[in-house]
């Protein structure tokens, strides 16, 4: 697993007589997109929320650049740079959208010591705020109040306040969810560029897009992985197509 930024061993997790997380071993790769795909109940939320810090695991190991951070808090995993965004969105809908991603480069990186410096001012902050809404395409809206922006603008949105903790390991939970298809053809643009400088996880249900933009295409089936490979040989898996694609 040289090379991984981020990296699974055996991870498991049990509910009780549940098992919704069983014996996953994946990594993921800077410059690559990795999508986790499966019918609802295949235990693709509780990776990333495993992964993220959220829940805890019952057996086996999350490692962050040869680290074991298993044991890790969630502001801890995100402060070392797993960054994750959720199926629903969570901006501060009152606050413009530069306020937004400062908030967020400020809380990955509080400066308690700065007691004369009003937090508007904090030049690193600011700094990152820009550069995560530039990179996001959303530069232009930066002085419109969050909650004024299309549904497909607040998942970008969302996007670039993951941005602004400064990650190297992007969690993103179906960042399409409910979007016309002008605002997919956005999305998967982003996804494209942001892959260069980041290793992303993309949990997403439609099959079009993923198939587009992802390297590698893992799928899950009961909580456990039935194939993880190249989306050319997912799509050829027989076993995949039964088990999750269909038939046709």
């Amino acid at each position: 697993m040289s090379g991984a930024v981020l990296q699974t061993e055996h991870l498991t997790r049990r509910f009780g007589g549940l098992t919704a997380v069983h014996d996953v071993t994946l990594e993921w790769h800077v410059d690559e997109i990795h999508a986790v795909i499966g019918t609802n109940g295949a235990g693709k939320s509780t990776l990333i929320n495993m992964l993220s810090g959220e829940i805890t695991t019952t057996s086996g190991r999350i490692v962050l650049h040869g680290e074991d951070i298993t044991r890790w808090s969630q502001p801890r995993r995100a402060r070392a740079g797993i960054g994750r965004s959720y199926q629903r969105t969570t901006i501060f809908p009152e606050f413009s959208v530069f306020e937004n991603c400062r908030l967020s480069a400020q809380a990955a990186r509080p400066r308690p010591w700065a007691l004369w410096e009003a937090a508007v001012s904090c030049p690193h902050a600011n700094r990152i705020a820009r550069a995560a809404l530039d990179a996001t395409g959303l530069a232009a809206a930066a002085n419109r109040p969050a909650g004024s922006l299309s549904h497909g603008a607040r998942r970008q949105l969302e996007i670039a306040m993951c941005l602004a903790t400064e990650p190297q390991v992007l969690l993103l939970d179906e960042p399409m969810a409910g979007m016309g298809a002008e605002e997919s053809e956005r999305m998967l643009a982003l996804l494209e560029g942001l892959k260069a400088r980041h290793a992303v996880l993309l949990v997403e249900h439609d099959m079009d897009a993923v198939f587009r933009v992802a390297d590698r295409i893992t799928v899950m089936v009961d909580g456990q992985v039935i194939a993880s490979d190249t989306p050319d040989h997912i799509r050829d898996s027989a076993q995949v197509r039964h088990a999750y694609l269909g038939n046709h």
